[in-house]
């Protein structure tokens, strides 16, 4: 079983408590374009006013599947939550680390230091924590505002983003790794965008056909919003275990896919 692990996780890809100065120089770049994270933030709020209040007054309300009536607003909300999470750690994980890891040598110079590959992995995975908890947390404070929900286990929908955000980091990572060129970031947004539309954020799954409502439920974001809109409405079941564990299954994939595929690239 040792000589597995080894050959599975050979020692740069097992992270040392070095990770945090990764986290600690991101920090200090992004302390002059602080800017660009409010930035990020405005997406959602955008589609939450837009979508979930002004086509919400036409809609009306929305009755769970769980049987609770809310506003159309409300129930928009978790999922916008959600992919407030999803767009913070896609951002943060996709494109400064392709110029990092190509054009800027970033990592190049990281790993001159006793820092090891697993150490960057899990520095940027943190870095994009921090973002997507960011987002999180500022769209939740609206949501309280705005009257949006008033379960008293809502706070816990901020460490269910963060798990989002753990997932769409560890994917968008390690995509990044498999692309040459910039051009290759039209496939990202392909992939999202259906992502974002069809996961459960504005519909409830049951208004499609059958056939297509098992398709939908492959979409990690989907699990994120069905746990979340949970929490902001306080209706707990079993399969809220199921929704997380397909998170946590995704981003582990995610992790060891970017430790190979990151040794193989820096060290080769």
């Amino acid at each position: 079983m040792s000589l597995l692990l080894a050959r599975l996780f050979p020692p740069q890809s097992r992270p040392t408590r070095r990770a945090g100065r990764l986290l600690q120089r991101n920090l200090l770049v992004y302390k002059h374009i602080w800017m660009v994270i409010i930035a990020g933030f405005c997406e959602p709020v955008f589609y939450l006013f837009a979508v979930g209040v002004g086509l919400g007054s036409f809609v009306g309300d929305v009755t769970t599947a769980g049987g609770q009536t809310l506003s159309y607003a409300a129930f928009v909300a978790p999922g916008l939550l959600a992919a407030s999470a999803m767009n913070g750690a896609i951002v943060e994980s996709t494109f400064p680390i392709f110029f990092k890891l190509h054009y800027n040598r970033t990592y190049d110079a990281v790993l001159a230091t006793p820092m090891r590959v697993a150490d960057i992995t899990v520095g940027e995975i943190l870095w994009a924590q921090l973002r997507a908890g960011i987002y999180a947390c500022g769209f939740l404070a609206l949501m309280y505002v705005t009257g949006l929900t008033t379960s008293p286990w809502a706070p816990g929908a901020a460490l269910g983003a963060l798990l989002v955000g753990f997932t769409f980091s560890a994917a968008g990572f390690a995509a990044v790794t498999f692309m040459r060129t910039w051009h290759d970031f039209d496939m990202i947004q392909l992939v999202i965008l259906p992502l974002f539309l069809f996961s459960g954020t504005f519909y409830p799954l049951s208004v499609y056909p059958p056939f297509l409502q098992p398709i939908m439920q492959i979409s990690p974001l989907y699990h994120g919003t069905e746990l979340l809109r949970a929490f902001t409405l306080g209706q707990f079941d079993w399969t809220l275990a199921g929704h997380a564990g397909v998170l946590v299954l995704m981003g582990t994939v995610g992790l060891f896919i970017i430790s190979r595929r990151l040794v193989g690239t820096l060290l080769k």
